[in-house]
């Protein structure tokens, strides 16, 4: 990058990539992250992350706070390393949520050339395909990892299919706004990062992250909602749980590929969580 390494410290809360704050002779701050080893077991959706990760910074820097991209190689990444503290070290963060609901908003505007994800992950030219594809390949994370999920997954994404029509737009989605990749300080969104799940389709698959593990379809006063202005009817309710359903069933999945044991408390809050939604889509049309 044109400048030798002062200091570096490698920064912990991630589960893909190794992640690094880098100081550099010449003044700058970057953040390098390095992806899995060749090799190494993944899931069928995680290929090729880093590049994804770049990408999606390009798309959406001109309307958002994303860092700028320093470096690309095949296996690691440079970007520069934005000021402020994700959300889960803040308190009385409403003004900062309703600022993200804004800015996602605007990032949507952005339409991709197709529904899915980027590179030869799935993808089609319909939400309905591209999505099922999206589920389809977890299922088939799941058996390759021997992950027991519960029946009825596949069989409510086609009964909902003419719900998920309804998206006729391939809108750009960060997926992964939870608090730990949202960045503020002094009351003001400055960054969005880890925008490597980046994808094209529906916008309300944007609205399941920033209220992590509850239905913010049920709290009409959510600060999200106030800046993103979403309009909530019975088919986007539909669409909200089986974007749930997706998450947690990914949430599950994954968990042997992180290294972590089966059971547990956290297992069996994902298990239930993921229920829920089965059954709550069992009940809707």
């Amino acid at each position: 990058m044109g400048a030798s390494v002062r200091d570096a410290t490698e920064l912990a809360g991630g589960t893909f990539a190794a992640v690094w704050r880098v100081a550099l002779a010449d003044g700058r701050e970057v953040v390098v992250k390095a992806g899995p080893p060749p090799g190494v077991r993944m899931l069928r959706y995680e290929r090729d992350l880093l590049r994804a990760e770049a990408g999606y910074y390009r798309l959406a820097r001109a309307v958002a706070p994303v860092p700028d991209v320093v470096h690309l190689a095949d296996d690691w990444l440079a970007v520069t390393f934005l000021p402020g503290q994700p959300l889960t070290e803040l308190t009385g963060t409403d003004g900062v949520r309703e600022q993200l609901g804004a800015t996602v908003k605007r990032i949507q505007e952005i339409t991709g050339p197709r529904f899915g994800y980027p590179g030869d992950r799935a993808h089609a030219a319909d939400w309905p395909t591209a999505f099922a594809a999206m589920v389809d390949d977890l299922l088939a994370d799941a058996r390759d990892w021997d992950v027991a999920l519960p029946d009825g997954i596949q069989a409510a994404v086609e009964r909902h299919r003419n719900v998920l029509a309804l998206v006729t737009r391939p809108a750009l989605l960060h997926w992964d706004l939870w608090d730990g990749n949202v960045l503020a300080r002094d009351g003001v969104l400055t960054g969005l990062v880890d925008g490597e799940r980046y994808l094209f389709g529906d916008p309300l698959l944007d609205l399941v992250s920033p209220a992590l593990f509850r239905r913010i379809e049920e709290e009409p006063d959510h600060p999200f909602l106030r800046g993103y202005r979403a309009t909530i009817g019975e088919a986007e309710r539909t669409r909200l749980t089986l974007y749930r359903m997706h998450l947690y069933t990914l949430m599950l999945t994954e968990r042997p590929s992180r290294g972590e044991a089966g059971g547990g408390d956290r297992e069996a809050f994902l298990r239930e969580l993921l229920n829920e939604e089965l059954h709550q889509l069992g009940h809707s049309s």
